[in-house]
């Protein structure tokens, strides 16, 4: 199946020589805001990464996850290896299923496959719509500024590790509150379905990520693994919280690389899923 030219095109910036990567931001983001991690990268691979809907230059474009998802693999136009980040990874996982095919090499970091319970979700689906209102210009009554709102994300316990250089803020702060507002509304966590048994679809080697200081993400990324199979390998960033790659840039990159090149995902700690080995993918220590 091929992406429906009639959604629209994401704005998107390209840098590097090499194999061909898209990269895909998180929540508040934009291309923007790969830092140090995504010119790393750039040093051996061909990058395209994304604005999303609701994000940067693609602020005006409004999209759930299914559609998010066949803007990214129409950004690229052709089969490739792709990386997302928290939301930009939950897109991903849409993209990996429906369009297997564009899809070489699958990197999720810090991502889930959504919440199980449908009461969970719902009380999720409510909180994000109410925070949604509240900074969107076009809601009744907006009470909080894009500043305002910027620093209350990046207040959350899980950045708690993220040093305030890599996180990007400016950028941020370029986004249209209400493009986020729209962001929040269709592709937050609280409006995705689970997509837990769908996982073991994935045929493409799949590097699941996270930092080993974010217990929850790092709990997420095994049991990902095992619903995956023997393609999946986890990946645990040494020192590193919920923002791995923006926390440990470097460390996270060679991990990353690694596994793009069908190498051991090293330095840092990786294993294949449990209960499978993988070839090229060994178990390294951490740091």
């Amino acid at each position: 199946m091929a992406p429906d030219d009639a959604d629209g095109y994401l704005a998107a910036r390209t840098w590097g020589e090499g194999p061909d990567l898209v990269l895909v931001h998180g929540f508040t983001q934009s291309a923007a805001c790969w830092g140090s991690f995504g010119s790393y990268l750039g040093a051996g691979h061909r990058i395209t990464a994304v604005d999303l809907p609701g994000h940067g230059g693609s602020s005006r474009i409004v999209a759930d996850l299914h559609k998010s998802a066949r803007l990214v693999a129409k950004a690229r136009g052709g089969p490739a290896s792709y990386l997302g980040y928290s939301l930009g990874g939950r897109v991903l996982l849409h993209l990996a299923l429906q369009f297997p095919e564009a899809v070489e090499r699958l990197v999720l970091i810090g991502a889930t496959p959504g919440i199980e319970d449908p009461s969970a979700r719902a009380a999720r689906r409510a909180l994000d719509g109410a925070l949604a209102d509240e900074l969107d210009p076009g809601s009744p009554e907006p009470t909080v500024s894009l500043d305002a709102f910027v620093q209350r994300w990046l207040g959350n316990p899980m950045f708690a590790t993220l040093p305030a250089a890599a996180a990007s803020t400016s950028n941020r702060l370029a986004n249209d509150p209400a493009g986020l507002a729209s962001s929040l509304r269709l592709c937050s966590t609280g409006s995705q379905d689970p997509l837990w048994g769908c996982l073991e679809e994935l045929e493409m080697p799949v590097l699941v990520m996270a930092g080993c200081i974010d217990s929850r993400f790092s709990h997420l990324a095994t049991r990902m693994a095992r619903a995956i199979g023997k393609n999946a390998t986890v990946a645990l960033v040494a020192g590193a919280g919920h923002a791995c790659h923006l926390e440990r840039p470097e460390l996270a990159a060679a991990m990353v690389s690694g596994f793009l090149g069908g190498r051991q995902a090293a330095p840092g700690h990786s294993q294949p899923a449990p209960g499978h080995s993988q070839p090229g993918l060994a178990r390294t220590a951490t740091r």
